[in-house]
């Protein structure tokens, strides 16, 4: 990473603790997801990201930030536009002027028809691992976001991304709980109370999305 991403990396993390400096004792640990995030999608790997309630509302948002322009505006090469262009010429030039480069990232609780198939045929408690078996590769990441860090449905994920050779980040507060122990990254707001932890925690995805944002689009 040249030097000028380098400061916009470390810029991103300086602007969160001057804005929350709350979350200051985290940045470590954010710029660590950060790392791993940057190092699945160096070897073209993608983001499995899973919460319940508002945290899974969390799990889309970051999925809308990655998968299209957050503060940049992406726009395809032009070799691949010109692919676009030549395949359809009539609709061609419009639809590559239109696209936006993304970064692979797929929130678990979204696939309705799966879940609630494998909810009524098997255990709704396990569907999120059953996802991660399911989509994870080895050398993905996946993201478990649980304001107590003890949600079962998350924590039965963790050792199925283990095995497959993924790279585990918790997303969590109070505490902890379980899955700051056994994730392979923790970044734990520092509230106790839900709702509290959750405003922290748009701030720290964000931070994250606009960090790779900047690694792998043009400044």
């Amino acid at each position: 990473m040249n030097n000028e991403r380098t400061k916009l990396i470390e810029g991103r993390l300086a602007e969160l603790s001057e804005r929350y400096p709350v979350l200051a004792p985290v940045c470590p640990d954010i710029l660590k997801a950060y790392e791993a995030l940057r190092d699945c999608y160096d070897r073209g790997g993608k983001l499995l990201v899973a919460g319940n309630g508002g945290s899974s509302s969390d799990a889309q948002h970051i999925v809308g930030e990655l998968m299209k322009g957050f503060c940049k505006k992406r726009p395809l090469g032009p070799e691949l536009a010109a692919a676009i262009e030549q395949l359809d010429p009539v609709y061609g030039k419009e639809t590559a002027g239109k696209l936006q480069l993304g970064l692979m990232a797929l929130s678990l609780s979204e696939h309705q028809s799966l879940n609630t198939a494998f909810a009524n045929d098997v255990d709704p408690a396990f569907c999120f691992a059953q996802q991660t078996l399911g989509y994870g590769t080895p050398g993905d990441v996946l993201m478990l976001i649980s304001t107590s860090g003890n949600s079962k449905n998350l924590l039965y994920a963790l050792p199925v991304a283990k095995a497959l050779g993924m790279t585990v980040i918790g997303l969590t507060g109070r505490d902890g709980g379980r899955l700051a122990k056994e994730a392979d990254i923790a970044i734990v707001a520092p509230e106790q109370e839900t709702y509290k932890i959750q405003e922290l925690h748009l701030p720290i995805y964000h931070t994250l999305c606009l960090m790779l944002e900047d690694t792998y689009f043009e400044i």
